[in-house]
């Protein structure tokens, strides 16, 4: 006699049952089990660096992070210094044979006692007998930092909400001043446009609405009499939008910022804005976020530009998970300066977070006296930044999320001459660049993807190589990144030690500049190419006062010309004022 049908429904339903209840069990015990063995691991020590390599000349439209992971053996060698503790001259020399040679010396190492030189020696470029093409100066040798107190309660709040781990400083907004630029790019009003500053807030905030009094007036019966908002945040430093309850919705980057529920008519929750966004009102009108700086207290040309790009195949725009940052000074800290770009992957939550609380860890650590006169003699701040990296990963917790961290620390000594100072995890490259009769092209960062020849030397002194033509880690392209703590638990070759150059002494008889981009740049770009563009873009923009925003965009435009497929975000700096500035040469 054949069973009844929900005899054959129960048994499936309690079969299930157990083999969920089997799995969940197994993970749990795996997870416990790789807890253990790390426990009982013992702590590697730091192996010496290889002997550098010389670098060949490449191809000027070869890209820095090429596709044919053949070549990342070539843009990994890196120059470092001598060991602590023993004063030297480094020089380096090419082959006779070779059309080009290069030197660099250090400063003599007549650093005070208490300095804590742990990185390298200082170096300062003598550009007029230099002919190097590049370098790359610095090392990722543990440390142990010197003991600073731990930012409290007192020094951060938590924010809640999704991204509850992104830390916040409540400070005057005195010195950080932001332009807001707002064109309408798409839908019935197509053209209009409307610029804003952060530093008069009698003109904010910005209504978005279909009738006056509106600051931007939309011909479109798709948008509500006042649709939505954007007013400057002075706490988070950061332009916000919400929605004012409109009836057809706000969306940024194509996820939506209204209430859940659109027919009540309540306003949504703020969303920070970043450059290059894209802002829809219901489903036509579309307006594009163009975000500059604006501080007369800068010495230094600065242009940001980004773009989400569009994916290949769909024509769609990407998400945009990468997050650029700069602050000039640095919150509380005189005379420094932070300029970064974070390239979030699994979404931008991680960027998100670690473009605000590495900020605020770097002006905690250089608030103390002590530390900023340091850093100040001994022309030196890899311990600081190494230790605000450390900080910043311990106070997220994104377990899913991840992204790039790369930041190039400026400051200026008694002399006004001015020194920069790279640290970096994962992909993200910055390159700067000196001129004079002959000149000089310096990688500041180390390429953290598995392909690379330095990660994977790196992975190997863990005692679990990777296997030939292997170039992913738990399906990541990447082996060191803030966030993924989930995918640290499992395995421990990921890691997030940074990797933190020498510092470069910019004189004032020095013309330079820097540029920082996301691998979206340098996937298509190489190092040669960026500079020949910025160069360019330099002579064809001079004595413009907007110079180094073009320039930005006309290496941005370059990467969308030749078809990027990630989000791409770049940021130049320009040290020729340095020269002409009134407070340096005062």
């Amino acid at each position: 006699m054949a069973a009844p049908p929900l005899v054959f429904v129960a048994a499936a339903i309690a079969a299930l049952a157990i083999l969920v209840l089997v799995v969940f069990a197994f993970r749990r015990w795996w997870r416990q089990r790789g807890q253990r063995q790390r426990q009982r691991r013992p702590l590697q020590t730091a192996a010496a660096a290889p002997t550098p390599v010389a670098v060949q000349d490449e191809d000027i439209d070869r890209p820095l992070l090429s596709e044919n992971r053949g070549d990342h053996s070539r843009q990994s060698n890196s120059f470092l210094g001598s060991s602590v503790g023993e004063p030297s001259k480094i020089q380096t020399n090419r082959s006779n044979t070779s059309p080009r040679s290069h030197a660099i010396t250090d400063t003599g190492r007549i650093y005070p006692a208490e300095c804590y030189a742990t990185q390298g020696e200082t170096h300062v470029i003598n550009v007029e007998n230099d002919t190097s093409e590049e370098f790359r100066l610095g090392s990722t040798l543990k440390c142990t930092p010197p003991k600073w107190p731990t930012p409290d309660q007192k020094h951060r709040r938590r924010i809640s909400g999704e991204d509850n781990h992104n830390g916040s400083v409540s400070l005057k907004d005195n010195t950080y001043h932001s332009i807001l630029n707002l064109e309408v790019i798409a839908g019935p009003s197509h053209g209009i446009s409307c610029c804003r500053q952060s530093s008069r807030p009698s003109m904010l905030p910005i209504t978005l609405g279909r009738v006056p009094p509106s600051d931007l007036v939309f011909k479109d019966s798709e948008v509500s009499g006042k649709h939505a908002q954007i007013n400057w945040n002075a706490k988070t430093l950061k332009w916000e939008l919400v929605d004012m309850g409109s009836l057809n919705g706000t969306f940024l980057n194509s996820q939506s910022v209204h209430h859940p529920n659109a027919q009540s008519r309540r306003w949504g929750e703020p969303a920070e804005l970043a450059h290059g966004d894209i802002i829809t009102l219901g489903t036509s009108s579309k307006l594009s976020v163009q975000i500059s700086l604006q501080n007369q207290r800068v010495p230094a040309g600065v242009g940001m530009a980004s773009d989400p790009m569009v994916a290949r195949r769909s024509g769609r725009k990407l998400p945009m998970e990468d997050i650029s940052f700069c602050q000039c000074p640095l919150q509380g800290v005189e005379h420094f300066g932070l300029f970064g770009i974070f390239d979030g992957h699994g979404g931008d939550g991680a960027a998100k977070a670690v473009s605000k609380i590495l900020p605020e860890n770097l002006g905690y650590i250089l608030s103390h006296p002590e530390t900023k006169e340091r850093v100040q003699s001994c022309s030196d701040a890899s311990d600081v930044l190494r230790y605000a990296f450390t900080l910043t990963e311990a106070a997220i917790d994104h377990q899913y999320e991840g992204c790039t961290g790369t930041a190039l620390l400026i400051w200026f000594d008694q002399n006004k001459d001015c020194f920069a100072q790279c640290a970096n995890l994962g992909d993200s490259a910055c390159v700067m660049r000196f001129f004079s009769v002959n000149g000089k092209t310096i990688d500041m960062t180390e390429d953290h993807r598995v392909a690379s020849a330095t990660e994977r030397a790196r992975i190997a002194r863990t005692g679990q190589p990777l296997k030939d033509g292997e170039v992913r880690l738990n399906g990541l392209n990447l082996a060191r990144m803030f966030g993924d703590k989930f995918l640290k638990e499992q395995d421990s070759r990921f890691s997030s030690e940074p990797y933190v150059s020498q510092a470069v002494r910019i004189t004032k008889a020095c013309t330079a500049f820097a540029v920082i981009a996301s691998d979206g740049l340098w996937d298509v770009i190489s190092t040669k190419k960026a500079v020949q563009l910025v160069v360019e873009g330099k002579e064809r923009n001079s004595g413009d006062s907007t110079s180094a925003a073009k320039v930005a965009n006309r290496v941005l435009n370059e990467a969308r010309n030749l078809r990027t497929k990630d989000n791409t975000s770049m940021i130049f700096v320009d040290f020729d004022i340095l020269r002409t500035d009134p407070c340096i040469a005062k």
